[in-house]
C-alpha cells in the first residue's frame, strides 16, 4: 500500500478523534475507584514491518469466544493487519486479558477504563455479556474512541437510547455487529424487496426465538483471576457458577487460548439464556434475522406500533438450579407467538420453526415471496431475481466486509452500514417481544417517544434496576 495513503488514513483518524477527546473526563463507578492512568507504551512493529502508528490502534474489551472470532476474521469479517492492529486488551478475567495481550504483543488490563486512557487506542471492539454493553459504549464515546459493538446493541430500550445519544453527542463512528448487512446476497434480496419485485408486502414471518429464563445455581469458588463482582455489573451479585459465567455451552474457546477444566466440561445454557444478564435468544440471534426485516421494511429509524402474543398469557417462570441442556428452557420460553404491527399495516409474526429463517425472514407480497436466510435467499416464483434492477433502482449502502466497513468509516467519518440508531431499533424490536411475552397482553408502542402510552406497568420494563455505581448517566 502506498505510504501516502497510510499517512492520510492516520491523519484523518486523528482529526476525527481530536474533536471529542479534548478535555474529556470519564465518569467512574461509585463502587470502584478509578485507577490512575498508566504510562504510555511504545507500540511494537506490525507483522508487515510497517510502523504501528500508521495503523488504527484497536482496544479489545471482552477477551472471549465472540471477540476471538472477530479477531481472526471468522467468515471473512475480521481485522486486516494493513489497516488495524490490537494494541490493548481488557477483561474482568485477568487470565484471558493477559493471554490475549501476550499473543498480540499488546497491553493488558482488568479494568477497561484504563484501556480507554491509552493514546494508542483509536477504536474499541467490545464483545461482552449483554448487560455490559451500555457502559463501555458510553465511556468509549466520552474518551473519543470509535466503536465496533457486538449485538444486541443494548440490554434494555432505555440503555439503547442513551447509547445513541452518546454516539451522536461525541460524533463517534459506531458499527453494530450484525454482519448479515454486509453480505452481498442478503443485500441483493433486500434491494429486490425495496424495488417491488414481490409487490406490496402483506406479511413477514420470522423465527420463533426463545425468551430468557432464570438460574439459581449452587455456589462454586470464584477463580482468583476473575473479578466476579464487576462481572455481575448492574445486577445483584449472585454466587459464581461456571455455567452462568460462560456465554454458550458447549463453549468454543477463543483461538489459541486454552480453557480451564471447569469451562471444558460445563453443560448448561450459559449467560446468554438467563435473566437478568440477557434477553435470551430473541435478541441474541433475533437481532440478526430481524435486522433483515427492518432493513427491507425501511424501519431503521422507527418500529412497530402494536405488539401482542398468541396465546395471550404470560410465559411460565423457568429456573435452572442444576446445569442442564437448553431444551427445557427454550421450549417453555418460545411457546407464544409474537406479533408486531407497523403503522403502514404490515404485520411481522415470529412463528416459524425453520432454522434457516432465524437468519432472516419470509417476506410475502402480492407478486410472490422472498425468503432471506443467513448467507442467501430464495425466490418464489424462482425467476423473481433473473432480471437486473434498473439503473434508477433504490439501493442500500454497499458493504461486503462488516469490519472493513467500520474501519473505512473511521477514516471517512461517515455512518457505517449498521449504525447505532439502526442497531437500537432492531434491539428494541426484540425487547418489545420479550415484554409482550412477560405481560401476556396486547401493547401499544410509540416508536418516536419510545414509551407504551398510558401503560405504567409496561413502561416499567423499558429499563431494569441497577446497582449503585452502575446507573445510567442522567446526561452523557
Amino acid at each position: 500500500m502506498p505510504v501516502d495513503k497510510k499517512i492520510s488514513r492516520r491523519q484523518a483518524l486523528k482529526h476525527g478523534l481530536n474533536a471529542a477527546a479534548a478535555g474529556v473526563v470519564l465518569p467512574h463507578f461509585v463502587s470502584c475507584q478509578r485507577p490512575a492512568p498508566t504510562p504510555t507504551i511504545v507500540a511494537p512493529k506490525s507483522v508487515t514491518g510497517t510502523p504501528a502508528n500508521d495503523q488504527i490502534g484497536v482496544g479489545i474489551i471482552g477477551c472471549g469466544r465472540r471477540n476471538g472470532q472477530l479477531a481472526i476474521g471468522k467468515g471473512g469479517q475480521g481485522m486486516r493487519p494493513e489497516y488495524a492492529r490490537i494494541v490493548a486488551t481488557a477483561d474482568f478475567n485477568k487470565r484471558r486479558a493477559d493471554m490475549w495481550a501476550h499473543h498480540y504483543k499488546a497491553k493488558a488490563f482488568q479494568d477497561y477504563r484504563e484501556l480507554l486512557d491509552r493514546k494508542e487506542v483509536d477504536v474499541v471492539v467490545y464483545a461482552t455479556p449483554e448487560h455490559w454493553h451500555y457502559l463501555p459504549c458510553i465511556h468509549a464515546c466520552q474518551a473519543g474512541k470509535d466503536i465496533y459493538g457486538e449485538q444486541p446493541l443494548s440490554h434494555t430500550i432505555r440503555e439503547g437510547r442513551v447509547m445513541v445519544e452518546a454516539v451522536r453527542k461525541y460524533k463517534r463512528v459506531f458499527q453494530t455487529g450484525e454482519q448479515q448487512r454486509s453480505h452481498p446476497k442478503t443485500r441483493k434480496a433486500v434491494e429486490m424487496i425495496l424495488n417491488g419485485r414481490i409487490g406490496k408486502i402483506q406479511q413477514v414471518i420470522g423465527y420463533n426465538y426463545p425468551s430468557p429464563y432464570e438460574c439459581d445455581f449452587p455456589p462454586q469458588p470464584v477463580p482468583e483471576y476473575l473479578d466476579w463482582d464487576r462481572w455481575c455489573g448492574p445486577n445483584e451479585v449472585v454466587p459464581y457458577h461456571t455455567d452462568l459465567y460462560l456465554s454458550r455451552i458447549p463453549y468454543e474457546p477463543e483461538p489459541d487460548f486454552p480453557v480451564s477444566p471447569a469451562e471444558k466440561f460445563a453443560v448448561g445454557p450459559g449467560w446468554m439464556s438467563f435473566r437478568p444478564y440477557s434477553g435470551g435468544e430473541l435478541p441474541n440471534w433475533g437481532c440478526h434475522g430481524l435486522s433483515m426485516v427492518h432493513w427491507a421494511l425501511q424501519m431503521d429509524a422507527s418500529g412497530p406500533v402494536e405488539i401482542w402474543v398468541d396465546p395471550a398469557e404470560k410465559l411460565e417462570k423457568v429456573i435452572y438450579d442444576t446445569p442442564a441442556k437448553r431444551d427445557r428452557g427454550d421450549a417453555a420460553c418460545s411457546k407464544s407467538i409474537i406479533n408486531y404491527k407497523y403503522a403502514n399495516g404490515v404485520v411481522l409474526t415470529l412463528s416459524s420453526i425453520e432454522n434457516k429463517v432465524g437468519g432472516g425472514a419470509i417476506f410475502i407480497g402480492e407478486k410472490g415471496r422472498i425468503t432471506i436466510f443467513r448467507g442467501g435467499y430464495e425466490c418464489d416464483p424462482p425467476d423473481l431475481d433473473q432480471d437486473p434492477l434498473p439503473k434508477d433502482a433504490v439501493r442500500v449502502i454497499k458493504s461486503d466486509n462488516h469490519m472493513q466497513n467500520f474501519y473505512d468509516c473511521v477514516v471517512s467519518r461517515q455512518d457505517p452500514i449498521m449504525n447505532v440508531e439502526s442497531g437500537h431499533r432492531v434491539a428494541t424490536l426484540c425487547h418489545l417481544g420479550n415484554i409482550a411475552r412477560w405481560l401476556g397482553r396486547p401493547l401499544k408502542w410509540d416508536p418516536e417517544k419510545e414509551i407504551f402510552p398510558g401503560d405504567e406497568e409496561a413502561n416499567s420494563f423499558i429499563d431494569v434496576p441497577k446497582r449503585k455505581g452502575y446507573e445510567l448517566p442522567e446526561q452523557v
